[in-house]
């Protein structure tokens, strides 16, 4: 049986889903593709959703690929195994598309290993609580495969061409805390607490205004595609806009009386 996305709301403001098949490490499947694209996309219409929280069940994260799976799809020759293996990587693809251009902060609490297209996910998320003892890894070279999932966009945007092959290339994890010093992730915690701290952030995040935040995401996401001036203009347009929005107005209001802002 395929993994499958488990999704819950433990808090008022916050949406978890859970990649869930702990018997293989929560290997990704279509089924959790469809699921997470559909899931953020109701999250989205949701103003009581303010936070997403992705996690794995059990002790990982996600180890990637399905083997067992590719393997089966393999030997149905290139034509046919070749289409339903193109129609899976283009449904992953949107998945991580839709993780990109979701306007609300999405949160990836790792524990255990992330793997291949589960390391794409969660570098795919805005930020990543990983927990002291987890490990990340590429691998692709070794099972004789090459990236994806965006995992190679993300790296080459984030690191140095030579730190981002060396993760690439070497089958060898990398820690938590070699991710941390490379600016992969966002915050060390123990071992088990990925979770409740992922939660608490997403707490923090959900008392902000959600205009500000999309707003917040869509410059980060666009500025490297855009000279200093193109920046300039969308931070003044966004500006403008978030000034003479109704939460504008109560956040400055309420910096001014020295309360909590109360955002819609």
């Amino acid at each position: 049986m395929p993994s499958e996305l488990l999704t819950e709301r433990p808090r008022a403001h916050t949406m978890v889903l859970t990649i869930s098949d702990p018997a293989t490490r929560n290997a990704l499947s279509p089924q959790v593709y469809a699921a997470g694209i559909e899931a953020l996309n109701t999250a989205e219409l949701d103003p009581q959703v303010r936070c997403i929280v992705l996690r794995g069940a059990g002790d990982h994260f996600s180890a990637g690929g399905d083997l067992q799976r590719l393997t089966s799809t393999r030997a149905l020759g290139s034509i046919e195994g070749g289409d339903i293996q193109r129609q899976s990587i283009e449904r992953l693809g949107s998945f991580v598309e839709t993780l990109h251009a979701f306007p609300k902060p999405v949160i990836a609490a790792v524990e255990g290993f992330a793997a291949g297209a589960g390391f794409s996910l969660a570098l795919g998320c805005d930020l990543i609580v990983a927990a002291e003892d987890a490990r990340f890894v590429m691998s692709y070279g070794r099972v004789g495969l090459s990236p994806d999932g965006g995992g190679s966009w993300q790296l080459a945007r984030r690191l140095p061409s030579n730190v981002a092959l060396q993760l690439m290339l070497l089958p060898e994890p990398i820690s938590a805390a070699q991710a941390m010093q490379w600016g992969l992730i966002n915050q060390l915690v123990a071992k088990g607490q990925a979770l409740t701290t992922a939660l608490a952030i997403a707490e923090q995040l959900a008392a902000m205004a959600p205009n500000a935040m999309a707003s917040a995401k869509e410059l980060i996401h666009s500025a490297g595609s855009r000279t200093l001036g193109e920046q300039l203009k969308a931070e003044s347009q966004h500006f403008v806009a978030n000034v003479f929005h109704r939460n504008g107005g109560e956040g400055m209001q309420a910096f001014l009386d020295k309360r909590p802002a109360q955002f819609e």
